[in-house]
């Protein structure tokens, strides 16, 4: 199973982005999606969490500012950031957390990593 993500950039503050992440591989199904992201010289936090049944959380940094959607249909997991600040900027990482079937139609747990994206927040 592999994740691309998309929709990062530059952009200036109290701006937008709109993050989206797609998980695509044979048989799986995902239980959990996240948003993670990464400073220079940061540790990486998680900025967004959601379920498959559609529960959402957030790290009290985002709250009120970044949403977090998903579409179970299409594996698509989405991160709408509004009114963005500079502490905003770092590396986004898409996360899954699933079970895919292997080739004995075993169901195998797995925790799957996107590349990151860069979103630069700038005065």
């Amino acid at each position: 199973v592999q994740l691309q993500a998309s929709g990062g950039g530059l952009v200036q503050i109290g701006g937008s982005l709109r993050l989206s992440c797609t998980a695509s591989g044979r048989r799986f199904s995902i239980y959990g999606m996240d948003w993670y992201r990464q400073a220079p010289g940061k540790q990486r936090e998680l900025v967004a969490h959601i379920t498959s049944g559609g529960s959402t959380d957030y790290a009290d940094s985002v709250k009120g500012r970044f949403t977090i959607s998903g579409d179970n249909a299409k594996n698509t997991v989405s991160l709408q950031m509004n009114s963005l600040k500079p502490e905003d900027t770092a590396v986004y990482y898409c996360n899954a957390d699933l079970v895919y079937y292997n080739n004995h139609d075993e169901p195998v747990a797995q925790k799957v990593w996107g590349k990151g994206t860069q979103v630069t927040v700038s005065s």
